[in-house]
């Protein structure tokens, strides 16, 4: 159900392919910061003149997107601008760019939002001053200052709107959590309200469903996102959040393959520009060159008296087969594996149950495993939820359910329920190679069933998935 609207605005997202120096952790002098920085930001003013000649008004780039990551606290130390906020005084760093010093980022993104008469949004550092305080309690790092992970947004005529600063920091160790969470939003002519979020803070009340509640319907969002599959591919995930919090949602990723982690390495790809009801959207495979993408859609604006239908379902889950656990990005799921070609399964994890209905369309003749997985409680120590996951397993095995799964054959017509304790419930539905497809039906009961259907898939199933996010949980 599209809401009805007269007035769309014009939005480009930038997947960047991030340019910094072989080892971040040694720190470099100014100079030489700001020459690493200019060499992104020379690649963020082409992607601004090609927006600009496809009528884009807001333009948004990636967490991280000017100096790279992988910092310590030190080796950032040059890359950092003091950003006055907005909310306090007004700046504009491209007409008044001898107001304060050390400012060169924020005064040539300033240049960029008025020279090509756009809103432009970025990331950068911020270095903020905070009194040292003998007092213990006193949240000032022993350095004196703050070092902040941060969204800033000019508007196109180069006034410095607003400055966000990312509360859910994901193992960043060059960034301070803002001593305050932040709720920032910002006006613009052509499509209202927006509000700002980064990376992590996607999967937290605070600041996001924060935002959503006060009834900011536009979110923009820049992250540097590790793809996670099966349950938390980046356009998977991006995408269900659209659908479940019924906002749209600019998501801007950097680009990079091999990305060095503890336990392996990861890639960051996958951007969009999402609605309730439509997504433009990019997922680079692997070996696919290392370049960056824009993306633009026309997008309507959207009225904040639209919220999606729903309607009672039935009760009642029928038996099932044999079930065995198996890990998901660190969470044991329940599984119950799917061994006929159409039925009826569910599983339970503890209370939580989830059921499946479906038939299954086998493509080309290799053998594929699918099984109906339930979890409920703490991911990886860090946050509640609940999952109902219908999964391609790796392999045969059982064991293999879980693991990354790119590629399948079989397609699906199905209905996937749950009854979940919290109406922060975000479907996805995932096919073969990174395509996204719409559920054909979505529907809340009051009693917080939610029942998601699909059918005629254009390609083979990975996942379908309910992820549900029980954020009144998060601080017991």
């Amino acid at each position: 159900m599209e809401p009805n609207v007269d007035s769309s605005y014009v939005a480009a997202v930038y997947e960047h392919a991030v340019i910094q120096t072989d080892d971040p952790r040694i720190p470099v002098s100014r100079s030489d910061a700001l020459r690493n920085m200019q060499k992104n930001l020379d690649i963020y003013e082409v992607q601004a003149a090609k927006a600009t000649k496809q009528g884009v008004q807001i333009l948004v780039f990636p967490e991280d997107g000017i100096q790279g990551f992988n910092f310590s606290r030190l080796s950032i130390f040059n890359y950092l601008e003091t950003i006055p906020d907005p909310q306090e005084e007004s700046w504009n760093p491209c007409t008044e760019p001898g107001k304060y010093n050390n400012t060169e980022v924020l005064q040539r993104l300033s240049c960029m939002a008025r020279h090509y008469n756009l809103y432009l949004v970025a990331n950068m550092a911020d270095l903020q001053p905070c009194p040292l305080k003998t007092d213990p309690s006193s949240s000032c790092p022993p350095d004196g200052h703050w070092q902040f992970n941060t969204n800033v947004v000019f508007s196109s005529d180069g006034l410095l709107v607003a400055r966000y600063h990312k509360q859910n920091l994901y193992f960043e160790e060059s960034f301070d959590k803002p001593p305050q969470p932040e709720i920032i939003t910002f006006d613009t002519p052509f499509a209202g309200r927006f509000g700002l979020i980064t990376c992590f803070d996607i999967l937290f009340y605070k600041p996001t469903i924060e935002l959503v509640e006060k009834g900011v319907h536009q979110l923009i969002y820049p992250t540097g996102w590790l793809n996670s599959l099966p349950l938390l591919d980046s356009v998977q995930f991006q995408s269900a959040f659209s659908l479940g919090a019924k906002v749209t949602l600019l998501a801007a990723n950097l680009r990079k393959e091999n990305v060095p982690l503890t336990h392996g390495y990861k890639t960051m790809t996958g951007s969009g520009i999402y609605t309730p009801y439509s997504a433009t959207y990019h997922h680079a495979q692997k070996g696919d060159p290392e370049e960056g993408m824009l993306l633009v859609a026309r997008v309507p604006v959207l009225d904040p008296l639209w919220a999606g239908q729903s309607v009672d379902t039935e009760e009642g889950l029928v038996g099932a087969p044999e079930t065995f656990n198996s890990s998901v990005t660190y969470d044991p799921l329940r599984f119950v594996p799917l061994m006929e070609t159409e039925g009826e399964v569910n599983v339970c994890k503890d209370t939580f149950c989830c059921k499946l209905q479906y038939r299954r369309i086998q493509q080309g003749g290799s053998k594929e495993l699918y099984a109906l997985g339930a979890f409920s409680g703490k991911h990886h120590g860090m946050y509640f939820i609940q999952v109902c996951a219908l999964l391609r397993c790796a392999g045969l095995d059982p064991s293999s359910c879980g693991q990354k799964v790119q590629e399948a054959e079989s397609k699906f017509d199905f209905v996937l329920e749950g009854r979940f304790g919290s109406r922060y419930v975000y479907p996805s539905v995932l096919a073969s190679k990174f395509v996204l497809e719409q559920p054909k039906q979505l529907e809340t009961a009051p009693d917080g069933t939610v029942t998601m259907t699909h059918s005629n898939m254009t390609d083979g199933l990975v996942t379908a998935c309910l992820y549900g996010r029980m954020y009144h949980l998060d601080n017991e």
